[in-house]
């Protein structure tokens, strides 16, 4: 299995898809003073696996809440050339979102907590659950969609929340370090799920990860960020072929393209 790596500087690769979101020198000060974000280019294109590297306190999660709209930009600008627009002008991000914590209401069912964002769009209730049944389906819990979170693992929970993000079918799914408190094995099982569901729905995702191993299994890019302030300075491409599995772990091209990216970390933290 051959593993082509290009390492560019700043931030674009080029690809014929259509960038679903673009940032343009994108910059986030807090009222603090604190500097998060500066400069930041970035292109996500339809369909790709865009995985946010970067050590702790490099801004990846200020700029993934950004883009979600989470926040404005204190400078530059964050475009949706294929995304829709309202009466106003202003984008209709069609976005799904995945926190570190799954976020759960406590009192709810798994099926009533996927439910929600259906439930906030005025979604009949028929219908609602119907989708939530399949999300839940979606990722391997079809017969858990009457638990409560306090019946279910850390990684079942992780699930829930990523069916919450996808039962509004979202044209981008945003992952903030989801997988972060789980343990490796559990952890591994989840790349390996999220992987499959990807490509069977061919969403595109933008992954927040703070670990070279992870990023590399699952990405097809790696925008590489240094810290104080945040700021992109590798783009890396891995052009392994899908579907990936237990061998690529343990091949000679997955630990030729960590060791290529964990310089490229190192270099971000000396940076």
């Amino acid at each position: 299995m051959a593993v082509a790596l290009r390492a560019v500087e700043p931030a674009v690769v080029a690809s014929p898809a259509q960038p679903v979101l673009q940032a343009r020198g994108v910059a986030k000060r807090f009222s603090n003073g604190t500097l998060a974000v500066t400069g930041v280019d970035l292109d996500v294109r339809a369909g790709e696996f865009t995985s946010l590297l970067g050590p702790s306190g490099c801004g990846k999660s200020t700029l993934l809440r950004l883009i979600a709209g989470l926040g404005e930009p204190s400078a530059g600008r964050i475009d949706w050339p294929a995304m829709r627009h309202d009466t106003h002008g202003q984008p209709m991000r069609d976005v799904g979102f995945v926190f570190q914590e799954a976020t759960l209401m406590p009192w709810a069912t798994a099926e009533r907590n996927v439910m929600l964002p259906l439930i906030l769009k005025h979604v009949p209730a028929k219908e609602a659950a119907a989708r939530a049944a399949a999300a839940l389906e979606a990722v391997g819990l079809g017969s858990f969609r009457r638990a409560y979170p306090r019946e279910l693992s850390g990684g079942m929970k992780m699930r829930v929340s990523i069916a919450r993000a996808l039962v509004t079918q979202p044209r981008i799914l945003l992952m903030d370090e989801p997988f972060a408190a789980l343990d490796e094995i559990t952890r591994q099982k989840l790349n390996d799920d999220l992987l499959a569901l990807w490509a069977r729905q061919r969403f595109t995702v933008l992954f927040v990860t703070h670990s070279v191993f992870e990023s590399v299994y699952l990405s097809q890019r790696i925008v590489v960020m240094a810290a104080r302030p945040g700021r992109v300075i590798a783009d890396v491409a891995i052009d392994a072929p899908f579907p990936r599995d237990a061998s690529f772990r343990t091949s000679q091209e997955y630990a030729g393209a960590c060791r290529v990216v964990s310089t490229k970390l190192h270099e971000a933290i000396a940076s």
